[in-house]
């Protein structure tokens, strides 16, 4: 197990040398995204103005609220609270996001299935795995918000946050197949057959 310190943005290298097991803290630039915004992006074919290429994203809506502009708060917000969404729902964008879009992370709660995980072997990425209930902790490895795309979808915009020592978080699924959730399902199965067989229950 290796700990990882990433200063956005990071190498096609960079990603595949992230195996599961390890630990990741982030630098520098992650951009939050959830359903609206791949919808936005990916079925109704909008652009955005920001540059994803070799960052890492965060499933989130966050919490913000509406300030004056300054040098605190250069995008005209604050961030109140700021949480991971689960990530399954939003499995069908992985390929487009890395594709199109060049992301390399992707920072969620609950995991992601075999089509990631084949994004990820093919053009080098991975998922990293944030505890569920951590908004309050998430949100003060957010220096500010430096910009937002597709406002029009808010709370669902596109946000650039500026952070500092976000995690550790865990390196959940990896370029090389790898997936604790898949690990965790086998596992699982396993100890019911040996449950049922010391019941002397037999299928």
């Amino acid at each position: 197990m290796t700990h990882h310190d990433l200063t956005m943005p990071i190498t096609q290298a960079q990603a595949r040398a992230l195996r599961v097991g390890d630990t990741v803290t982030l630098q520098r630039t992650l951009f939050g995204i959830r359903d609206a915004s791949y919808i936005a992006l990916f079925d109704q074919g909008r652009a955005t103005r920001l540059d994803m290429n070799g960052h890492a994203v965060i499933h989130t809506a966050p919490n913000v609220r509406k300030v004056t502009p300054s040098a605190a708060n250069p995008a005209g917000y604050e961030p109140v609270c700021i949480g991971t969404t689960t990530s399954s729902r939003m499995e069908r964008f992985t390929a487009q996001l890395m594709r199109q879009c060049g992301v390399r992370l992707i920072v969620g709660k609950g995991g992601m299935h075999e089509g990631s995980s084949r994004a990820f072997a093919e053009l080098g990425g991975a998922y990293l795995a944030i505890v569920g209930g951590t908004a309050a902790l998430e949100t003060t490895w957010i220096e500010c918000i430096e910009d937002v795309d597709l406002d029009d979808l808010n709370p669902e915009s596109l946000w650039k946050f500026r952070i500092r020592d976000f995690g550790p978080l865990l390196v959940a699924m990896d370029s090389h197949g790898a997936s604790l959730y898949e690990q965790v399902a086998h596992d699982v199965a396993d100890r019911r057959q040996a449950v049922l067989a010391s019941l002397g229950v037999t299928r």
